[in-house]
């Protein structure tokens, strides 16, 4: 079975000029940033994408849920924040959340100035640069995964009855522990767990290929194992493993780009993917690395290309 996949993007900022360029070079979906449980803001997000012809059918990054994570005081009040927002999302007809269980909120790099090709900037992770010292309380991989099935119990249900599918992005990068605090969605097991803790069908997965090539994963296989449980792809590559890797161009990196892009289409998978942590291009600034837009672009086309050439 072949399918037809959305190409999204994730722009920052999400303005006329970036969405015009995302028009232009072929992309359906934008990928939103989470815009506050205001649904006026979400609306006027929504207006701003369809006026160049565009849709936004995700949300992700960076969602309040420290404390649903670590189990803290407060937790009850970023769940109703999460449910505020699929409420919204349900108005407006987005339907993927995207969201992780990293305990540091977000993923981690060492240098965002590493050289690519042509001396194009990217980021970099070199676990012996870390201070492995814990910089405070620490919550065990055993209650993560307890705080993990305790959120999805509560959220799942809430976000089917409103046809939003929660997706689960794997933590970056994929290590067990870091500055001393346990890490737990760092492989295709923890993956399968994940699908094991709640039987809804909003309980799905966003397939983050940079994150399990950096664990030195099998990407293709990866693909056809979630086949049905992919709600939402990011399409980005890496240099090197785990404890030490760069980001790539998308034809630069270790994983064979052309042989996930045909798993995509004959497991079919139709949902959004978009390029992430692209390479700063010069003329860029670099205040927003990995999220500047000419590597996007060239991530699109490459991107359009594949699809063109497995079909």
């Amino acid at each position: 079975m072949l399918s037809l996949m959305n190409l999204a993007l994730l722009l920052t900022p999400m303005s006329a000029h970036p969405l015009t360029l995302a028009a232009q070079v072929g992309a359906s979906d934008i990928v939103g940033t989470f815009p506050s449980t205001d649904l006026d803001t979400l609306k006027q997000q929504c207006a701003l994408a369809e006026e160049h012809g565009l849709n936004i059918s995700v949300i992700e990054r960076p969602l309040p849920h420290d404390l649903l994570v670590h189990g803290r005081p407060g937790k009850e009040t970023q769940l109703k924040g999460f449910k505020a927002l699929i409420r919204n999302m349900s108005t407006c007809g987005i339907r993927t959340l995207c969201y992780n269980w990293m305990p540091d909120d977000d993923w981690q790099r060492t240098s965002f100035v590493a050289p690519e090709r042509g001396g194009a900037l990217v980021t970099e992770f070199v676990l012996s640069q870390v201070d492995q010292t814990p910089s405070g309380e620490t919550t065990s991989a055993a209650a993560l995964w307890q705080h993990l099935e305790f959120f999805l119990k509560e959220i799942a249900p809430f976000a089917e009855d409103h046809g939003v599918t929660l997706a689960l992005h794997p933590d970056d990068p994929p290590l067990p522990n870091l500055r001393g605090q346990d890490r737990i969605i760092v492989n295709y097991e923890a993956f399968e767990r994940v699908l094991n803790l709640c039987d809804s069908s909003a309980n799905q997965l966003c397939f983050c290929q940079g994150s399990f090539a950096s664990g030195c994963e099998d990407i293709p296989a990866g693909i056809r194992r979630f086949a049905g449980k992919i709600a939402f792809a990011h399409f980005r590559d890496v240099q090197g493993k785990a404890t030490q890797f760069r980001e790539s161009f998308h034809d630069t990196g270790k994983t064979d780009m052309a042989a996930s892009i045909r798993a995509y289409r004959e497991t079919g998978f139709d949902g959004p993917i978009r390029p992430d942590h692209v390479p700063t291009l010069a003329g860029e600034t670099n205040e927003n690395p990995g999220y500047e837009m000419l590597g996007r672009l060239h991530a699109i086309g490459y991107m359009k290309g594949l699809i063109d050439g497995t079909a």
